[in-house]
């Protein structure tokens, strides 16, 4: 009896510092992520207000990104060549993509016929009809990656996202180059920063 006891007590003094951890693992993962600076072989600078942008000329490569949309369908971001490019990283489980989702809507509508395509790499939400649920729930009409692992989020240059942070935005130029992000929720504000200087560009 007292071996149990004991078994159970080591157990539970073991399990409390496990759980703390992933509480906060949890925590950081959907949070406002603060802003980072430069940094990686991306050669952004980050402003004041937390947008990091990179000079044209200096702007790296944007990653290749392709694979299956929410409905099951083939995407690639190579479809959309020639366009600026806004990719949002989101989970349906993260509170701050809820609140920033009404912004990208605004925004995507706003800025469609300038040559501008919202695109969404959806993470870490273990079954699709989540996330499905989420756009439904929040009117998103553009189209997203579905991304359960974050095997695509890998493929961008180091310094571009901060991983553990979402949500996170990242722009890419009509030229397919990393222009700027923002690491944490964005509202509309910040989006036209970010979009509206790539869109003046000739």
């Amino acid at each position: 009896m007292s071996y149990g006891r004991a078994s159970r007590r080591r157990f539970t003094l073991l399990a409390a510092p496990a759980a703390a951890v992933a509480l906060a693992l949890t925590l950081s993962a959907c949070g406002s992520g603060g802003t980072t600076g430069g940094g990686g072989d991306t050669n952004f600078v980050t402003g004041n207000g937390g947008i990091s942008t990179s000079a044209k000329g200096e702007r790296a490569d944007a990653p290749k990104l392709d694979g299956e949309s929410l409905d099951g369908e083939k995407l690639d971001l190579a479809d959309y060549k020639g366009k600026i490019i806004v990719l949002n990283v989101w989970g349906s489980w993260c509170a701050p993509c809820r609140l920033e989702s009404k912004y990208f809507n605004k925004v995507a509508k706003e800025t469609k016929d300038q040559g501008v395509q919202f695109v969404g790499i959806n993470t870490r939400d273990p079954e699709r009809a989540q996330a499905i649920s989420f756009e439904k729930d929040f009117g998103v009409t553009y189209p997203s990656f579905y991304d359960k692992t974050g095997r695509l989020l890998l493929r961008f240059p180091k310094g571009t996202l901060k991983l553990q942070s979402i949500p996170s935005t990242v722009v890419i130029d009509r030229d397919g180059k990393l222009a700027a992000r923002f690491v944490g929720p964005v509202d509309d504000t910040n989006l036209h920063k970010m979009i509206d200087p790539l869109i003046a560009e000739k």
